[in-house]
């Protein structure tokens, strides 16, 4: 397999979506808490990074092996395996090699921290393998932006803030003789989330715009997403929603206290997001306007994470 076609069959443009978060989560364990370990940064990341390729190439494998329409856009220009005839047995090796590195990497974080990582990570590991895999694959069903936005939204921010901060009992959990004392720091997990709003969204909308632009061909592939359960036009209320929820949720973090003003500056994504949203709304396209919710995540995302970074630098 050539470099372009591992690429192509990884969407290697896709892994920023979790990226993204991750970085979101760094910045914020250092604007918090002052806490930044390198080690464990690097290590979450490999096994991040490999991870998301592994989830990635199997719904392609999958698509291309459960595709019952096999003419359109989305199928013969998208789906690697078919643009550049790949075996399928090479297909399967390197999803296994990339499964292989993010599990070790995975259980070296483990070590690194403590048990509460290894669940999560076992947790994510296998609904991003349900995501696109088994009898009835979560991104067939009318969950996809639910788990996609809360995974990779939250759970990923989560991780990236708490293995910086382990050891701070924010998240804990003992087994001593018998008894499995469990302690939450509410508050600062309920802030955790608050921050992940913008991530959340931004990829739930992503996953929303991509199953709005393929109702016709979902249908006939038997893929029942969540437009095709609400109809179109619900579908992209709750597209436009989502955005506006984001906007909301940036003010209440400024006037709780817990992100800095200058992350305020985000609110001006909000004209051009709109602007795409209109857009959106004349046109459902995957060739011509799926892009818009890309666009929509980077921007509201890079602007958010650079916002807080120079608040750090300002500090």
């Amino acid at each position: 397999m050539s470099i372009r076609s591992f690429l192509k069959l990884v969407e290697i443009q896709t892994k920023i979506a979790s990226v993204i978060p991750f970085t979101l989560g760094t910045l914020y364990a250092y604007y918090r808490f002052n806490e930044f370990n390198f080690t464990n940064f690097i290590i979450m990341f490999i096994s991040l990074l490999t991870f998301d390729m592994v989830t990635t190439a199997i719904n392609n494998y999958y698509d291309y092996k459960n595709a019952i329409k096999i003419h359109g856009y989305n199928y013969e220009r998208h789906n690697a395996i078919v643009r550049d005839n790949l075996k399928e047995t090479t297909v399967v090796a390197t999803i296994f090699i990339l499964l292989t590195i993010a599990i070790v990497f995975g259980i070296l974080l483990f070590l690194k921290t403590n048990v509460i990582v290894l669940i999560l990570g076992i947790l994510s590991f296998s609904v991003g393998i349900l995501y696109s895999f088994g009898p009835v694959p979560i991104s067939r069903t009318p969950f996809g932006e639910l788990f996609s936005g809360l995974f990779m939204g939250f759970v990923i921010v989560f991780l990236s803030v708490y293995i910086h901060v382990y050891n701070q009992n924010i998240l804990l959990m003992v087994y001593d003789e018998g008894l499995l004392n469990i302690n939450i720091n509410l508050a600062e997990i309920i802030y955790v989330f608050l921050i992940s709003i913008p991530t959340i969204n931004g990829i739930a909308n992503i996953m929303l715009a991509n199953n709005i632009c393929d109702i016709e061909d979902d249908i006939e592939n038997k893929r029942y997403t969540l437009p095709i359960y609400i109809g179109k036009e619900r579908a992209l209320k709750v597209f436009q929603a989502v955005y506006y929820i984001i906007y909301a949720d940036l003010i209440a973090l400024y006037l709780l206290g817990i992100t800095p003003a200058l992350t305020l500056l985000t609110l001006l994504t909000f004209i051009p997001t709109n602007k795409n949203i209109k857009l959106f709304f004349k046109r459902q396209s995957k060739k011509d306007t799926f892009v818009i919710s890309i666009k929509n995540f980077v921007m509201i995302s890079l602007v958010y994470i650079f916002t807080i970074a120079a608040s750090i630098v300002l500090r």
